[in-house]
């Protein structure tokens, strides 16, 4: 049997130099994409297969039942690498699934929580510009109440006539007249005709007309004026408006008539002294 070029010493340091070259590879590459842990894998399976091709006399037989054995070894490392890798990646998958969903829902919950202070934010808007216009309506509804108040006073009022001011003549006429204006104004009943004629009868029309010889005179209380009033009687029914002094015209007419119309019911009764 024709001997090998190898010894047998010699193909085993070979073997032992190989397999931790191999392996310092596969330790090199173990960051490596699939494709070259494979490749590596690859070339480890065919160099031990190489080794054992020559390692075996006759090479024919040992060529033939060595390739089927380095193809199955290559696909069972294969088969491990994808096992391995399937360890690390498939968990830090569902993990990155679930990453992905719980960032979705966080991400749906702040768009959600956005809209609604969006809304909120508009709603306060709308309610505060509603709020405002009814103020607004409001005021102006208050400030034509007030304008239209005094214009319907103002046409509620009657128009009076405007009328001069009546002057009256300084003499009797003048003084009878101006003494019944009054009189009508105060209530006091009382014609011309009655003044007239209980004036001529008293004092002839002479407002400084005194009495110093009868009982008031007697008295100490002279009657004086047109119509002859004691000072205690003039008095107490002097009208509001009127001069105080007795000797005055009008004011002692329309004393007199007023103290007449509570004694007497009117100076048109009255035809003698009272």
């Amino acid at each position: 049997m024709p001997q090998n070029i190898f010894d047998t010493d010699r193909l085993s340091r070979s073997m032992n130099k190989l397999g931790t070259f191999a392996s310092a590879k596969v330790s090199k590459f173990n960051a490596l994409d699939k494709q070259r842990k494979i490749a590596v894998a690859g070339v480890s399976t065919l160099g031990a297969a190489a080794i054992a091709f020559a390692a075996v006399p006759g090479g024919s037989t040992a060529v033939a039942t060595g390739v089927p054995a380095a193809h199955t070894q290559v696909a069972a490392e294969h088969s491990q690498v994808q096992d391995l890798k399937s360890t690390f990646t498939d968990p830090a998958a569902n993990q990155q699934v679930k990453l992905d969903a719980i960032a979705a829902k966080a991400k749906a919950e702040a768009d959600a929580a956005a809209k609604k202070r969006s809304a909120d934010a508009a709603a306060k808007k709308k309610a505060a510009a509603d709020a405002a216009r009814k103020a607004e309506a409001a005021r102006k509804a208050a400030a034509a109440r007030s304008a239209k108040k005094p214009a319907s006073r103002s046409a509620e009022r009657p128009q009076m006539e405007t009328v001069a001011a009546r002057t009256y003549a300084n003499n009797l006429d003048g003084w009878i007249r101006h003494s019944l204006d009054i009189m009508h104004a105060k209530g006091i009943p009382g014609s011309y005709s009655g003044l007239h004629r209980n004036i001529m009868r008293e004092s002839s029309g002479n407002p400084r007309a005194i009495n110093n010889w009868d009982i008031n005179a007697i008295n100490g209380i002279p009657s004086k004026g047109l119509l002859q009033v004691i000072p205690p009687t003039f008095a107490t029914y002097h009208v509001s408006g009127t001069s105080w002094n007795i000797y005055d015209p009008v004011a002692n007419i329309t004393a007199a008539a007023n103290y007449a119309a509570h004694r007497y019911g009117t100076i048109d009764n009255v035809n003698s002294a009272y």
